[in-house]
Formats: C-alpha cells, structure tokens, sequence
C-alpha cells in the first residue's frame, strides 16, 4: 500500500513530507563514495554551514532504539541523550541493527519515514534556525526544513544533546 503513495524517485522520508504537507525544499548532489563524512560532504556539497547540517544518529538506550539529530559540525553526548529520555546507559547503536530498523543505509538515514518509528531526540541548537537539513533517506540527497516542522513530524523531544 505504501508504494502507491510513493513519488517517482522519492525515498519514504520525502514521501513522509508530501503526506504531510509539510514544506521542504530537496537538494540532491553527486555523493563520493571516498568522503569521510556523510555530513560535512552534505555541508560543503550544499554550501551550508556544518552547524545548520543535522546528521541522523541511531543509539542504544537502556535497550531501546532512539534516534539522535544533531549538527554535524560536532558530535553526539549519550549522556546528555540518555538524559534527555530519562535513560542511564546509552551507546552507539549496531550499525545493522540501525539500517534495518530504519530502513535506510549508513549516511542515508533520516530521522522521517523510518521503517519503525523510534523515539527522537533534536540537539536544542536546531531551534536558531529558519531551516535545517538533513537526510533526504539516501546519500547525495539532502530535504532543507524549519527545526519546528521536523520536531512535530518526529515527535522529538529538544534537548541540549550535540557537542561542538
């Protein structure tokens, strides 16, 4: 049922936007396989400050899957995350398991459309913006957002999580 809703050449992130009604505008790029960084190839791709680039972060918390946005100019604090959701022990989520949860690969995961919708968090940075990026559910392709529309369509809570 779902492919019915699909747009030729979206990805369930875009489709998760459009069933919204949700404004966004889409910036797709050529992606090098050889860049170190998903996100600051994504930045740079885009000519945006890294700051204003959100990377999609899948931890382990207490045992639950949850889902960390954050700037890429810096990184994640699992403390600050576990507290953020009222857990004690947080960890960098297996790889495998996040692609299969969500559905997306590596460096394509976004915090919208996922396969299982799983608890998110937003770094309270996000909210100094009009507009944040992230991913657009694939590598090379990037959906620009207001921090607002992104937090009601995952239910994010905000917190102060990233580190510069």
């Amino acid at each position: 049922m779902a492919k019915k809703n699909r747009q030729a050449g979206g990805t369930p992130a875009t489709v998760a936007l459009t069933a919204a009604g949700t404004a966004y505008i889409l910036h797709a790029y050529e992606h090098d396989p050889a860049s170190p960084s998903y996100g600051e190839e994504a930045a740079q791709a885009l000519g945006v400050p890294a700051d204003r680039v959100f990377k999609t972060l899948v931890a382990d918390i207490d045992g639950t899957l949850t889902v960390a946005v954050v700037p890429v100019a810096g990184s994640l604090d699992l403390k600050a995350l576990a507290a953020a959701v009222g857990g004690k022990r947080a960890a960098m989520a297996d790889p495998v398991v996040a692609e299969r949860t969500t559905g997306y690969v590596r460096g394509g995961i976004s915090p919208l459309g996922q396969r299982k919708k799983l608890r998110t968090v937003l770094d309270a940075s996000a909210s100094s913006y009009d507009t944040v990026c992230i991913s657009a559910g694939r590598r090379g392709l990037e959906v620009e957002l207001s921090p607002a529309d992104l937090a009601a369509l995952t239910d994010a809570t905000i917190a102060p999580i990233g580190r510069a």
